[in-house]
């Protein structure tokens, strides 16, 4: 995994014109290659927060799979750990294990004390995956009005260390 580049415009166009890795979303595609590369341009997370969606690369054949990440959403305050792949990498474990591994970044080196995640109440392969990452269920809420679920995980080892002082 590595911070997502202008370099990863087509990929992340191609991701997006792809109506089944919309479907659940709440995205629509990039109106052409150039939406694609102005947003990667734009993306800010990197320097004003620290992390971000990052892109996953397949290290036998260094093609882009995907990406997963967390992103800091102002409007809420909280950390959001996200994913998105290539139908062809669906099913294969891909985003647990990438998923996991933010979560290790945001608890181990960023100390965040929690984190959650989202997704539309249909996306049973998304639940799936952060309830494998260890995430519970905290609430329902409108998914760009559809009925959404919410999941937290919450930093152990800050919830230890504040037990032990």
């Amino acid at each position: 995994m590595r911070n997502l580049t202008i370099e990863d415009a087509i990929d992340f166009y191609h991701l997006n014109l792809d109506p089944e890795v919309l479907k659940f979303t709440g995205d629509r595609p990039f109106v052409n290659f150039q939406a694609a590369k102005d947003f990667l341009s734009n993306y800010d997370q990197y320097e004003k927060y620290g992390i971000g969606r990052l892109a996953v690369i397949n290290k036998e054949t260094l093609k882009f799979m995907g990406w997963c990440g967390l992103k800091f959403r102002s409007e809420e305050d909280d950390y959001d750990i996200g994913f998105r792949f290539f139908k062809e990498y669906w099913k294969r474990g891909f985003a647990t294990e990438t998923a996991k591994s933010c979560l290790d970044f945001g608890f181990k080196v960023l100390r965040l004390e929690r984190i959650i995640g989202r997704a539309m109440k249909e996306n049973i392969a998304s639940i799936k995956v952060l309830e494998k990452i260890g995430m519970t269920f905290c609430g329902a809420f409108d998914f760009e009005g559809q009925q959404g679920v919410k999941y937290e995980i919450f930093n152990s080892s800050l919830i230890k260390d504040s037990y032990e002082k």
